[in-house]
């Protein structure tokens, strides 16, 4: 099996298997204790901080090990916004931060917050100018990702951080996907990540408030991880956490350049190899092994199990899946195609056969899809004066499969009313739209669902 989603996990590094181990037997005890072992485990703790901070980029008193990455979003979020209750009631995020942050947000607004979004271009990058424009006087704390875990967007931290230390807001950043390739860079004010990203085991976080940061840890109090994170520390996995972040940053810089060859790769030729593909997400400011691509007229849940069966493991944002029936925050954030969507992830060590093996099977898996679904071809032809689709009650991709169906028939200038009732048609059809140089008209009530139209250009 060739494992291409280390953007969900990371396989476990070696380091960090060897390191957990080892403290398995010398980090069990309480460090909290002034007895032998109580000490041994304390040292463990003690170096694992100093460490951490040493790759994060501050001090060991700044960083406080959590459950998971998404403990130390909620962690984060919460507690900086208590601490800076007096200031106002506002949080700013940006509209493709991972679940973690957009949970946060809801509880937040639920109890009385206002949130506001900042959108992102189509490459899925934020404006600094556009958080500079949020920001209120009220404004609390603001959340921005260092890169985006669905397409892989580097995002401008440092000058976001900038807008907003200059505005006295602190600024969260999720750090999840990008830690393990180097320090988060500008003058931010909290940072989250999580171990399993990098090839740390599961159930191990960090979070980072620098000092000076007002932060009021909500929940019961604790003696723990200077009262910000409750629980007895689960010290085996911290320390191999820590090490298996030393061990991939040393050798960042060369796989960088291995992978981001091999990411180009995909980005190049699946468009080349697949008719109506869209590639999205910033194809220069983006983190070295993520690509991702959507495909017209493809089920995502089909197609990868249709690519497991043929020994790769992706992941998908589109609607089309078995955990959602709506397209993918992300992807609808950016204006682009969900339907058939595939994130490839790739772990440091990928080999460049298993690549090459991927393109090489992807066209026909692509095919075989569409072929159940019966998609359109260069050959189809449509019906005469077929001017309405009903695709009413069914799910993507087939209201698009339909509209291109029928298109060849439609004279120029002539417009299109697909009538549908899925979510995911109003992202998919404008998608279509830019994809195959038509207009797309806008959407309109209908007795059922909704109206979308689309007037042939040519």
């Amino acid at each position: 099996m060739a494992y291409f989603d280390a953007a969900s996990a990371a396989p476990l590094h070696p380091v960090a298997r060897q390191a957990l181990l080892a403290a398995l037997d010398d980090g069990w005890a309480d460090p909290a204790r002034l007895y032998r072992e109580g000490r041994k485990a304390r040292m463990l703790l003690d170096a694992a901080r100093e460490a951490a901070a040493e790759a994060v980029g501050c001090r060991a008193d700044e960083v406080v090990f959590t459950s998971s990455g998404t403990r130390a979003v909620h962690t984060g979020v919460a507690g900086a916004l208590a601490g800076r209750r007096r200031v106002g009631r506002h949080l700013i995020v940006s509209a493709v931060e991972h679940s973690s942050v957009l949970h946060s947000a809801e509880v937040f607004e639920a109890e009385g917050g206002s949130v506001t979004q900042v959108p992102v271009h189509r490459t899925g990058a934020v404006s600094p100018s556009d958080y500079a424009s949020a920001l209120r006087a009220d404004t609390a704390l603001a959340v921005l990702q260092s890169a985006n875990h669905e397409v892989g967007t580097v995002q401008p931290v440092a000058e976001v951080a900038e807008v907003c230390r200059a505005a006295g807001v602190p600024l969260l950043v999720d750090a999840a996907q990008s830690l393990g390739w180097g320090p988060v860079e500008g003058d931010w004010s909290l940072l989250a990540a999580s171990a399993h990203k990098w090839g740390g085991p599961s159930g191990a976080g960090l979070l980072v408030v620098r000092k000076g940061v007002r932060f009021a840890a909500q929940g019961p109090a604790d003696e723990r991880e200077s009262g910000r994170a409750s629980g007895f520390e689960n010290i085996p996995a911290i320390v191999a956490a820590v090490a298996s972040l030393r061990a991939v940053r040393a050798g960042a810089a060369e796989e960088s350049v291995r992978l981001r060859g091999l990411t180009e790769r995909i980005r190049a030729r699946v468009p080349r190899l697949v008719p109506d593909v869209e590639v999205v997400g910033d194809p220069e400011q983006r983190l070295p092994g993520i690509v991702t691509f959507s495909c017209l007229y493809v089920d995502g849940e089909t197609l990868l199990h249709e690519l497991d069966r043929e020994g790769f493991a992706v992941s998908s944002g589109s609607s089309c899946t078995s955990s959602t029936l709506t397209p993918s925050h992300v992807l609808k954030a950016m204006g682009v195609l969900s339907e058939g969507n595939v994130r490839v992830s790739l772990p440091p060590g990928t080999a460049e056969e298993d690549v090459e093996r991927f393109l090489a099977v992807l066209p026909g898996v692509v095919r075989a899809v569409r072929d159940k679904l019966g998609a359109p071809t260069p050959h189809t032809v449509a019906e005469p004066g077929a001017l309405v689709v009903d695709a009413l009650g069914k799910r993507c991709p087939v209201p698009v499969i339909e509209l291109a169906k029928v298109f060849p028939g439609v004279p120029v200038g002539g417009t299109v009313r697909v009538l549908s009732d899925d979510e995911a048609a109003r992202l998919d059809i404008p998608a279509w739209c830019a994809m195959r140089g038509q207009e797309y008209v806008g959407e309109e009530p209908a007795d059922r669902g909704t109206a979308y139209l689309v007037r042939r250009l040519g």
